[in-house]
């Protein structure tokens, strides 16, 4: 099998599927979900055990036309900032079986900027 883009994505749900096997939020410690597109980052703060999404934020709310890892910083910086109205301070990093690196990298340390811990 070559390596396509199906593969890819074969691959990065496995890898993801043996992460979440282990990483869990709850809600004094909520996960912190990316999803990475081509185009645009995604993050979530998700309490698993209630099955509710606290807080969200994507690079679509960003009005920028900086780099995209700099845009993924802003997610992170922003997704702490309603994770924080919403009195969560420290979090469960889920990097949805991407590498940690590039835009995934940057969005976290946005996120520790922005004052959540992991």
């Amino acid at each position: 099998m070559k390596n396509s883009n199906a593969a890819k994505i074969i691959k990065r749900t496995r890898r993801h599927a043996r992460v979440r096997s282990i990483v869990s939020g709850t809600s004094q410690r909520p996960r912190l979900s990316v999803f990475r597109a081509n185009s645009h980052i995604y993050a979530q703060v998700i309490d698993d055990q209630s099955g509710k999404t606290l807080a969200a934020a994507s690079s679509m709310e960003i009005k920028s036309k900086a780099k995209k890892s700099e845009i993924a910083s802003e997610v992170g910086k922003l997704v702490a900032k309603k994770a924080k109205e919403k009195s969560v301070e420290t979090v469960v990093f889920d990097r949805g079986g991407y590498a940690y690196h590039g835009r995934v990298k940057a969005l976290a340390e946005g996120a520790r900027e922005g004052g959540l811990k992991f």
